[in-house]
């Protein structure tokens, strides 16, 4: 899978006031860590930047190219700081990302097709949040028509369905499953991405790995091709990586129905087996549902 390093982050504690203050270093070597840890992108969040965007995202795309030749998602809700972070970017830059407005579509999908850049296709609408899978299919729709508008490619849209965290919004985890159930054959070109770490937002530390993770899985297994995942977790890159297949097929058996013979199972394979099936809806969350 393609994985986004989601590390350079305008609300981390020591990169946020480098970036205010145009401290290099910090940003620099954080960009170089999150290129030895293995990931293919890089996500340069820098948040609404209602003021000196534009100059703050071309000083931050020019300083991290310094030091890696990763591509950058450009990622801001601020239209003159994502040209400007095009302007100054070598190669093919993501835009992160388009919403299904109106407004937005028709501010970013001109900015896609002049540089030459893909974009992350968020499926929020008019009315927010979708309710189900099927108002996904139809923002997505929504999306891949105005980007045929202004001659972006189907294959350089990334479509992100949304990945909300279970420990409050169950429901849309199913919804969002549901929709990758059905991306394959709605949007066979694209590429579909998401912020993993969503799913465990809330969540307590020691259970937020085992819950990207196995989410990850799942939304692997119905054509997600990319995620914006922590840099640094190794087990997350290893099973996006195909190091550890025996998982994936234990979580692809779960997702399917399969039985699975709890006795026969190491206790991480267990832990695996009620995850998958937290996150599937057969059973509702709960900070203890790996005890029960």
């Amino acid at each position: 899978m393609i994985l986004i390093g989601e590390n350079l982050n305008v609300m981390s504690k020591v990169l946020g006031p480098a970036m205010k203050s145009r401290e290099a270093k910090p940003i620099q070597e954080m960009a170089a860590a999150e290129t030895e840890a293995g990931v293919d992108y890089i996500d340069v969040n820098i948040g609404p930047a209602r003021k000196a965007g534009a100059e703050l995202m071309e000083w931050l795309v020019k300083t991290i190219q310094e030091v890696t030749d990763l591509p950058l998602f450009l990622d801001t809700t601020n239209v003159e700081a994502i040209e400007a972070g095009l302007k100054a970017h070598k190669g093919k830059a993501v835009i992160n990302s388009i919403m299904a407005r109106p407004e937005r579509m028709d501010a970013l999908f001109p900015l896609a097709q002049k540089y030459n850049a893909c974009g992350v296709a968020l499926l929020w609408g008019p009315q927010g949040m979708p309710r189900d899978a099927a108002e996904r299919g139809a923002l997505a729709a929504e999306l891949m028509i105005k980007a045929a508008e202004y001659g972006v490619p189907n294959e350089d849209l990334w479509f992100d369905p949304i990945v909300t965290p279970v420990n409050t919004q169950q429901d849309q985890i199913k919804s969002c499953t549901e929709f990758m159930m059905m991306f394959r054959d709605l949007a066979p070109e694209s590429q579909a991405t998401c912020g993993l770490s969503n799913v465990s937002n809330g969540a307590p530390d020691r259970l937020r790995p085992i819950l990207n993770q196995t989410y990850l899985i799942i939304l692997r297994k119905y054509g997600m091709t990319s995620a914006i995942v922590d840099a640094f977790d190794a087990d997350l890159r290893a099973v996006a990586r195909d190091e550890r297949q025996e998982l994936v097929d234990l979580v692809w058996r779960v997702v399917d129905g399969g039985g699975v013979d709890a006795g026969s199972l190491s206790k991480e394979e267990v832990d695996y087996v009620k995850t998958a099936r937290l996150l599937m809806g057969q059973s509702l969350y709960s900070d203890s549902w790996l005890e029960l």
